[in-house]
C-alpha cells in the first residue's frame, strides 16, 4: 500500500518543483530531480554557478556534474567529445568558505598553513591524470573515533579530513576534531 502523503516529483511543474526545494532545503530528490529539468531546458536553464549552489546541499556533488557533463556533451561537437574532460580549476575550501585558486591567493593568511593536511600542491602527474572514482573507501566519524580510541591518530584524522570533504557543511567540525588530535 502506497502512502498517499508521499509526492511523485515527476508529476510535480517547475514551480511546485522549486517550491519543494525551497520548503525542504535538504530533499536531495528534489534537488536532483529540478537539476535535471533545468538540464532538459538547455540554454533556458540556469548558469553553471547555479547547478554548483544547488550541489551544495547533496551527498555526493557528483550526481550534479554528471548531469551537467551529459549536456555538454550533448551539445558538443561529436570530435570534441572524444577528449577527456579535466577539471576547469581547483577550488580550496578554507574554514567551509569555498575560493578558486586566484581568489585563495588574494586572501591567504599565513595561518592558513593549519589546512596544508588536507591538500598537497599539484604535480603535472597528478593533474593529467583521470580523477578516481569518489568515495569508494568507507569513512565515518564513528570509524574515526575507533582508531582514535585505539591509538591511530594518523588513520582518525586521515578519516576526519575525508569526511570534512564529503561533508563541508560540517568541515569547521572536522577540521577542530583534527586540531584537538595534534
Amino acid at each position: 500500500m502506497v502512502n498517499s502523503s508521499l509526492i511523485d516529483l515527476k508529476k510535480l511543474n517547475l514551480e511546485e518543483l522549486t517550491g519543494v526545494v525551497s520548503l525542504y532545503p535538504w530533499f536531495a530528490l528534489a534537488r536532483i530531480e529540478l537539476c535535471r529539468r533545468m538540464v532538459r531546458l538547455g540554454d533556458e536553464g540556469w548558469p553553471p554557478e547555479k547547478f554548483a549552489e544547488q550541489a551544495l546541499y547533496l551527498g555526493s556533488r557528483k550526481l550534479v556534474f554528471d548531469l551537467l557533463e551529459k549536456r555538454d556533451e550533448a551539445a558538443a561537437d561529436p570530435a570534441e567529445s572524444a577528449a577527456p574532460r579535466r577539471p576547469e580549476r581547483q577550488v580550496f575550501v578554507v574554514g567551509g568558505d569555498y575560493f578558486s585558486a586566484a581568489q585563495y591567493e588574494g586572501v591567504r593568511l599565513g595561518q592558513d598553513d593549519i589546512f596544508s593536511t588536507f591538500a598537497g600542491p599539484v604535480s603535472e602527474e597528478s593533474a593529467s591524470a583521470e580523477p578516481a572514482e569518489e568515495f569508494t573507501d568507507f569513512c565515518t566519524e564513528s570509524l574515526a573515533k575507533v582508531y582514535l580510541a585505539q591509538g591511530y591518530k594518523d588513520k582518525a584524522k586521515e578519516i576526519y579530513s575525508k569526511l570534512s570533504l564529503r561533508y563541508p557543511e560540517k568541515s569547521v567540525y572536522f577540521a577542530a576534531l583534527i586540531e584537538k588530535i595534534d
